[in-house]
């Protein structure tokens, strides 16, 4: 079946038609780069990877650009609080340069332990203020903006078509929206920041038409993303929290800039959630952020805590991009030795390794549930229930899970400490202490083996985890 994508836009799935058959040209919201990626932004991330290698693996070229956010976003996602870098620059007494590229290369880090490919292009924002400037002159040009004491803003009550994507409803949207009014002379609530004025203090500045000061954060995005992929593109994705401001922003700006349509297919990943008991003792769950999640939060500390981050980007392949996903030690177990178990497939105990038709109709069922709005639950559901190797390792290019690299590794001799716990484990049995037995059980699972017992008493494996 030929790919069909959930396009927000239109509120149902559309078959993908890309604007250029030669190239696909994709825009993903990046990292602001002020704090560790925790792992709920990570699933976004990985969606989106998902999404990249089902382009390609349908023959697409991809043109991925992925934008840097080093200045301009504010604590309030919207034009309230202060910017995330300059409370980072205080937090750790640095230069707000200083903290953005420290936490732009732990990001790429972690990507990269996530098999998260690398888009071809990652601008930062703090290099493209020039370009910000231009499109924030040609909205002024066209009569879409007013300027205060307190910055440039767009006037959203000239865009008829605003908050299209989100459903807003622009009249009551004026009183409801929760934001602390910082200037008095703004016109309507929803109207938003395109160039901050009147901050002597901010650390970051550049001069402009209206004043010194900085960039808000929508204008960035929309800036960028046209000076690489044009002033229409195919696609265009991000978390669900970016539908009702960041987003919506970017349309409106880029569409009364340009006169054009901005995007054809947006596409938005669901939060990760985690279950925390409210005050009442009653267990909950709630949207998994950097101050939320306990011990394990990052992909440092999932390391930390004896998981392999390719076992969370299992994890997150459980469940489709659009649906909620709740967190928890024992979900990652479950993944982890799910995980194991493809790993122990090899070509020898294929089921499908002599017989094509079968294996042909395997694929095409696969390809058809990745095909469909990128169905990960059912695509890794039938890869599992066929077991085959041949199959797991071609859909791996879409999966990302290394699983050639670590599957069917040849026997590696026991180290010493571990030909010892195996005997004392198996005298232990012998004498039927299984409180014993268990204990050093544990002890071998905790040095990465899998453990089980033969005829010939304890048998260990390594794991490919």
């Amino acid at each position: 079946m030929p790919l069909s994508l959930y396009n927000t836009l239109s509120r149902r799935k559309e078959e993908f038609v890309p604007l250029d058959p030669s190239k696909v040209r994709l825009y993903c919201c990046g990292p602001t780069v002020y704090n560790y990626a925790h792992i709920g932004n990570l699933r976004t991330y990985i969606f989106e990877d998902v999404l990249r290698r089902t382009l390609k693996f349908n023959g697409y070229n991809v043109e991925h650009v992925m934008n840097i956010t080093d200045v301009g976003h504010m604590t309030s996602d919207a034009d309230s609080g202060d910017d995330k870098m300059e409370t980072a620059a205080r937090r750790e007494q640095k230069s707000p340069w200083e903290i953005a590229r420290f936490y732009e290369e732990a990001f790429f880090t972690d990507t990269d332990r996530l098999n998260i490919e690398r888009p071809e292009v990652t601008p930062r924002a703090t290099e493209h203020v020039v370009e910000m400037i231009e499109l924030i002159q040609r909205l002024e040009a066209n009569g879409y903006v007013y300027v205060t004491t307190e910055g440039v803003y767009f006037d959203t009550a000239k865009f008829p078509d605003y908050g299209k994507m989100a459903g807003l409803n622009l009249a009551a949207q004026q009183t409801t929206r929760d934001e602390v009014v910082t200037d008095e002379t703004k016109r309507n609530a929803s109207d938003f920041m395109l160039w901050f004025l009147n901050k002597p203090t901010h650390l970051m500045q550049w001069e402009s038409p209206w004043g010194p000061g900085y960039p808000g954060w929508h204008i960035e995005c929309s800036a960028m993303s046209m000076k690489y992929l044009g002033e229409t593109f195919d696609i265009h994705c991000g978390g669900v929290d970016h539908i009702t401001v960041h987003h919506t922003n970017e349309i409106a700006q880029s569409e009364c800039a340009t006169h054009h349509p901005f995007v054809k297919y947006w596409l938005h990943g669901e939060f990760l959630l985690i279950k925390k008991r409210d005050e009442d003792g009653e267990l909950v769950e709630e949207k998994l952020s950097k101050s939320k999640g306990g011990s394990i939060n990052t992909v440092q500390s999932l390391i930390d805590a004896g998981y392999h981050p390719l076992a969370y980007r299992y994890f997150c392949l459980q469940a489709h991009y659009r649906s909620e996903l709740t967190f928890s030690t024992d979900a990652l177990d479950a993944a982890t030795s799910g995980l194991r178990k493809v790993y122990a497939l090899c070509p020898d105990n294929d089921p499908l390794r002599d017989d094509e038709a079968a294996f042909a109709s395997a694929r095409t069922r696969v390809l058809n549930a990745l095909n469909d709005d990128l169905a990960m639950p059912q695509a890794v559901g039938l890869l599992n229930s066929y077991g085959s190797y041949r199959l797991w390792v071609e859909f791996d290019a879409v999966l990302g899970l290394d699983i050639a690299k670590r599957s069917c590794r040849p026997e590696e001799e026991l180290p010493a400490d571990v030909l010892q716990l195996i005997e004392e484990r198996n005298a232990a049995r012998k004498s039927k202490n299984w409180a014993a037995s268990d204990s050093l059980r544990n002890d071998l699972i905790a040095l990465g083996y899998e453990v089980g017992d033969g005829p010939q008493g304890t048998t260990v494996k390594k794991h490919a985890l």
